[in-house]
Parts: C-alpha cells; sequence; structure tokens
C-alpha cells in the first residue's frame, strides 16, 4: 500500500514540475508550494496507514489455538471437555481453535501430548484428570494450564497446606462433592450395613484421597472399612468378585479407571447383589445405586469461562483460586429396583 502511494506522489511532483517549466515564476513558485504541500500530506497518509493499518488488521485477526488434553473416554470426562469448549466457543467465537487428544488411559500418552502442545505453541492447555494435570505442570512453566475432572489439586501437584489457589501458571475446577456426605449417604442408605469395600485404582492419588476420608467418617460411625486396590482394567475383575464376597456394600469414589470399566463391574456386582455407592453419576450410571454427583459438563463449561478470561487478559491464572459446581444426590433406578432399595424422594433419578 505505501509503495503505491510514493508512486503517485512521484507522479505528482513530474507533472507539477512540467508545467512549472512553462509559465512565469509566481507559477512556477506556487506549483512549488502545491507540490510540497501535498507530498507532506500525501507521506503523512502513507505513514499513518503504515502505522494504523496492521494493528488494526492483527487485533481483527486474532486467534487462540487451545490444547486439550483428556486423559481416557468415559462419559465424564467426555462431558466435561465437551462444556469446556461449549464455554470457551461462547465467549470467543470462531477465534478460538483446538487441538484434541486423548491419552487413551495412559499417563504417560499424557506427557507425549503435553510436549506436542508446546512445540506448536499453543495459548492455553487444557489438562482433563489428574495425570493431564500433573503432564502438563512438569512439562510447562510458562503456558497457562486450566484442570478439569480433578479432584483434589493439593494432592495432585503436592502442595502442603493449598489454600485453594495454586499460583503460577496453573488454575482450573474441582469435580470433589463432599466426601463426608457420601459417606452419610452409604449410611443412610444402608443402615444395616456393617462391612464396606472401599474399591479404587491405586494408580490414582486423588482416589487414595478420597477413600482416605470417607474411611474416617464410616469408622467413626463404627463401620468396618477394607482397602480393595486395583491396578488397571487387567485385574479390576478379581478384585471386585473379592470385594464381593467379603462386604455389604462397595463404595467406588470418582476415580477415572473404574469410570472407563464399569460394565466389568457390573458384571460382578450385580450378579452377587452387593450394592455400589459412587462418587459419580457415571460410576453409579453404569454400576451404582446411589451417588452424590455433579454436572462434569458444568464444571467444563466453568473451566471454559476461565479460560476465555485468561486468553483476553481479563484474569491473570496466578491468581484465580480453584472453582468447584454443586452436587446433587441421585440414583440410578434399575439397580436400586433390582435390589429392593428404597430411596428418599429428595433423590434426582439419573436419566
Amino acid at each position: 500500500m505505501k509503495n503505491r502511494i510514493l508512486a503517485a506522489i512521484m507522479a505528482m511532483v513530474m507533472v507539477m514540475g512540467l508545467a512549472a517549466c512553462g509559465s512565469s515564476s509566481t507559477t512556477a513558485t506556487t506549483a512549488a508550494a502545491t507540490t510540497a504541500a501535498a507530498t507532506e500530506a500525501a507521506t503523512t497518509a502513507a505513514e499513518a496507514q503504515a502505522t494504523e493499518a496492521p494493528a488494526t488488521e492483527a487485533a481483527a485477526e486474532e486467534t487462540y489455538l487451545v490444547g486439550i488434553c483428556q486423559l481416557v473416554q468415559h462419559v465424564a470426562l467426555d462431558a466435561a471437555t465437551q462444556g469446556f469448549k461449549d464455554g470457551l466457543t461462547a465467549a470467543l467465537g470462531d477465534r478460538v481453535q483446538f487441538d484434541e487428544q486423548n491419552a487413551s488411559g495412559e499417563a504417560n500418552n499424557c506427557q507425549t501430548i503435553v510436549n506436542g502442545f508446546i512445540s506448536e505453541n499453543v495459548d492455553l492447555i487444557m489438562a482433563n484428570a489428574t495425570p493431564a494435570l500433573t503432564a502438563a505442570a512438569s512439562a510447562t512453566a510458562d503456558i497457562p494450564i486450566l484442570g478439569t475432572s480433578v479432584t483434589a489439586y493439593g494432592v495432585a501437584l503436592d502442595i502442603d497446606d493449598f489454600n485453594g489457589t495454586v499460583g503460577r501458571n496453573i488454575s482450573g475446577t474441582s469435580d470433589l462433592a463432599s466426601l463426608e456426605e457420601q459417606a452419610q449417604m452409604l449410611m443412610e442408605i444402608y443402615p444395616e450395613a456393617k462391612k464396606v469395600g472401599l474399591l479404587f485404582c491405586n494408580a490414582e492419588p486423588n482416589s487414595r484421597y478420597q477413600v482416605d476420608e470417607v474411611n474416617k467418617v464410616l469408622t467413626a460411625a463404627g463401620i468396618e472399612c477394607v482397602e480393595y486396590a486395583f491396578t488397571d482394567s487387567n485385574d479390576i475383575t478379581s478384585v471386585t468378585t473379592k470385594a464381593c464376597d467379603e462386604v455389604d456394600v462397595i463404595y467406588i469414589p470418582t476415580d477415572n479407571a473404574a469410570a472407563a470399566n464399569t460394565e466389568a463391574i457390573a458384571n460382578v456386582v450385580r450378579p452377587a447383589k452387593v450394592p455400589v455407592v459412587a462418587g459419580e453419576e457415571g460410576i453409579c450410571k453404569g454400576c451404582g445405586t446411589v451417588t452424590l454427583s455433579i454436572s462434569y459438563y458444568d464444571l467444563g463449561v466453568t473451566t471454559g469461562q476461565m479460560a476465555a478470561k485468561i486468553l483476553t487478559g481479563e484474569a491473570d491464572i496466578a491468581t484465580m483460586p480453584v472453582e468447584y459446581t454443586t452436587s446433587t444426590k441421585k440414583y440410578n433406578a434399575e439397580i436400586c429396583a433390582e435390589l429392593g432399595v428404597t430411596v428418599p424422594a429428595d433423590y434426582a433419578v439419573i436419566e
């Protein structure tokens, strides 16, 4: 654009110069003055356009690339990812693009995915589940990281006396529903239970945290608790079978390995007629009777809204506290009817 304007200026100067040669000195002086004024005005306009146009175009074309690392595919995490994308798109429209990848349940894959995001120079990383968060946290201290479907940030990131704000380049949302209320729910629905099995994956630190807290409440109430820890999908059936042989009720926290294998668990607990109290709706829908659960979709939307504020500079991630959402008592109508479980009126049915 600037070169075309300067060419026009030179042409104007040449024309005026020729006109000046065929006139009196007064005319020549006037022509020269006119030429100088025109030259100065055109140059000023060119400089203004050179300065302002790129800035305007950059502002209009500014886009963001967001990397999404999801640990594994199951109902809860899928809903959180969708909610995140919907929440962020609602705020920024087509100015945001997503690179969405799934680690297929392997923590090592999370590290590979995150390293790829760093190479792409993404503007923000959304880490869906604890292993995704820890992988991102260890990989970069510069790119903003938002976790979601993470139960306890202090546990996940090894922060003593966690006060609700991680600081540095990390924040997010938590899927934690009150563990004390979950234990109270178990005792409310199964008042005759004397022995409770705590079924969880020993590779998930957040699961360990949850069963420890529920154990404290149940033990204080005089109920015996026994841990049944499995490693992965290969031993989940055998461990669940052992639990069914020994306990009255099974408690499963918000555990990603359990959530991805509810069918395998159901194939054991339903024939054995051992009820399951679950930490979240997806597990309850697959193999449980009752749950105190959050909406993972809503959790994702909240995370997306946080991301929009970070990307546009409206908020500093280092000062953003971890956010939570409300929980609801719900029940699995089919399995409750199968086991003859009576549910109080304040429980909502899982659709």
